[in-house]
């Protein structure tokens, strides 16, 4: 449905309005298209970080998905304010990112177009860099760099930073089909030509529209250009609400896994008929490295029902993945794989607490040839033998640092303050640790200062110890300019010369616990929080953050150094007292 004009003195438009009678601003070099739904709050900075850029000829295109909250009033006025600004309302809401999209590119005026989302940001220069890339040579697209930001804790991070470390121009995606893994519409900026001619718009009715776009721009695109600049901030909130989440942040909904399954059929079929199955391969290997490990690390806080569900939506669609894509990920990836694939889900869900982890299984099994698999039963066929056989990491007779361990907290009583009582709980499933009692260390290091405690771990069962535990996170020593930041517990097993190091499971829920304490012999104050962790393995998480002089010192320690910070820490410790 394409938008016609209304309004008075300021080019904005409505699906359903009257034609204005005031001329269109001069051409622009380049069309922001900028979707809203219900964001009302966000969307002013949006637009303002468009209007904002360096390279001013441009247009934004505000693109309103039917909202129901104050945002058709502020598009309006943003429109009102700066003659730069169109705004449009779809008639009813679409439900997604692809029908806004479609209609501002029915009205966009530019020779190239770029798409923002109202919770994000475009940084000053970003127009500018990629139209210069544009002109510098002749291309369909040009992508640049991500910057994710954090909602909950202001952290930056770059998004896929490595596909993106150098500017290049690359003459079809056969080239590096590995960018695939970069699928954000937003990151780009396309010639409308391009867009024209391959007669590519979004797919509209789906959710995850931007994979199955991207993939036909990639491998529609005679040459497009990457640059290292970061060219779009991404705004992430983890913890959203499921209401307000955005949808790759609905994971907790079988719908979603579902939907993520549609669009993945879409793209293979596109790539099959489009004659490029060549890199059918890396596609697989992109779903199961980024798309799966997503579902599969919340696997762990997943209930039966749920696992149930989502092991029949997509068990289908992994038996036809190229077997290649399987043997490029890490062992601990490919048992989630294959335990969902063979029905296993308990295991499945339990294997899951240890992606990217040194973390063992409870319990292994052997076949008659001696070979060792993940877990019970022994597994049956070729296949599931084939991925769960850990017979080649040298578990059983390697060093100790390579053996299986898993530790896990039970009976956690917390208090007074940040003190943590618990059993830790040792699975030790090819006995590689002598009969008898063990002395086990837990240790932390904040700042790179170490807090351990030792404590001493009794057989219980073949294969299995325990030992009880009083921790307390806030005796860490800490760096006299004092420290910010997250660390996890361990378990370090030594024999002789070998250490073996391994992540501490810890509840999947408990109530968090702090304290705001002096550290032990110094002016260093912090305040120390205790919780499971949010997400993934729930390991315990520790969390600390300067208070008091610590919180006003610490800006100083990069510029004035430790020795002048700690004689500075000295004078307010003597003038507290």
């Amino acid at each position: 449905m394409t938008a016609t004009p209304t309004t008075a003195h300021r080019r904005s438009t409505a699906v359903q309005g009257p034609v204005s009678e005031a001329p269109p601003p001069p051409a622009p070099d380049v069309s922001v298209v900028v979707i809203v739904h219900n964001d009302a709050d966000r969307l002013p900075r949006a637009v303002r970080s468009a209007l904002a850029q360096t390279h001013a000829a441009l247009e934004v295109v505000i693109s309103d998905d039917h909202s129901t909250d104050a945002t058709p009033e502020v598009a309006r006025s943003l429109a009102a304010a700066d003659p730069r600004v169109t705004c449009l309302r779809l008639p009813e809401n679409s439900g997604g990112c692809s029908a806004p999209r479609n209609r501002a590119l029915d009205i966009a005026r530019a020779p190239y177009v770029m798409f923002l989302d109202s919770d994000d940001e475009l940084p000053p220069d970003a127009v500018a860099k990629l139209l210069a890339a544009h002109r510098a040579r002749e291309v369909d697209f040009v992508m640049g760099a991500v910057r994710r930001v954090r909602v909950d804790t202001g952290r930056t991070s770059l998004w896929m930073p490595h596909l993106v470390a150098e500017r290049r121009t690359v003459e079809g995606i056969e080239q590096e089909p590995e960018l695939l893994f970069e699928h954000l519409s937003t990151s780009k900026m396309y010639a409308r030509a391009f867009l024209d001619r391959a007669g590519l718009r979004f797919p509209e009715g789906i959710h995850y529209e931007d994979q199955l776009f991207s993939a036909q721009a990639y491998c529609l695109a005679r040459a497009f250009t990457v640059i290292p600049d970061p060219v779009y901030v991404w705004y992430i909130e983890p913890y959203a609400a499921t209401g307000s989440a955005s949808i790759s942040n609905q994971r907790d909904r079988l719908e979603n896994v579902a939907d993520r399954i549609h669009v993945q059929r879409l793209i293979d079929e596109f790539l099959e008929t489009g004659g490029h199955g060549a890199i059918r391969p890396e596609k697989d290997y992109k779903f199961l490295k980024h798309d799966f490990r997503m579902y599969a690390g919340d696997l762990p806080r997943r209930d039966d029902a749920w696992l149930t569900g989502f092991a029949e939506l997509v068990t289908p669609y992994l038996d036809t993945l190229a077997p290649q894509a399987y043997a490029r990920l890490p062992r601990t990836e490919r048992v989630v794989l294959r335990l969902v694939r063979d029905g296993r889900l308990e295991e499945a869900r339990r294997a899951a607490r240890g992606l990217g982890l040194p973390v063992g299984p409870r319990h292994v099994s052997h076949d008659e040839e001696g070979h060792v698999y993940w877990g019970e039963p022994l597994p049956e066929g070729t296949a599931s033998r084939t991925e769960l056989d850990l017979s080649e990491e040298g578990v059983e007779a390697g060093p100790l640092s390579a053996a299986l361990f898993r530790h896990e907290v039970r009976d956690l009583e917390t208090g007074p303050g940040t003190v943590l009582r618990f059993t830790v709980r040792t699975y030790d499933p090819l006995l590689r640790l002598p009969v008898g009692p063990q002395v086990a260390r837990l240790a932390l290091a904040p700042g790179g200062r170490r807090y351990e405690v030792a404590f001493r771990t009794d057989p219980v069962l073949p294969g299995v110890f325990e030992g009880r535990v009083r921790f307390d996170p806030a005796r860490a020593p800490l760096p006299v300019r004092g420290f910010e930041g997250v660390r996890h517990p361990v378990v370090e097993l030594r024999q002789g010369r070998g250490r073996h190091t391994a992540p501490l499971l810890g509840p999947l829920a408990f109530p968090p616990v702090s304290s705001r304490p002096r550290a032990y012999g110094g002016a260093v104050e912090h305040e120390v929080t205790v919780a499971p962790e949010a997400a993934g393995t729930a390991r315990i998480e520790v969390r600390w953050r300067p208070a008091g002089p610590t919180a006003t010192l610490r800006p100083l320690a990069g510029r004035l150094g430790s020795s002048v910070l700690s004689r500075a820490a000295k004078v307010i410790r003597g003038a507290l007292r």
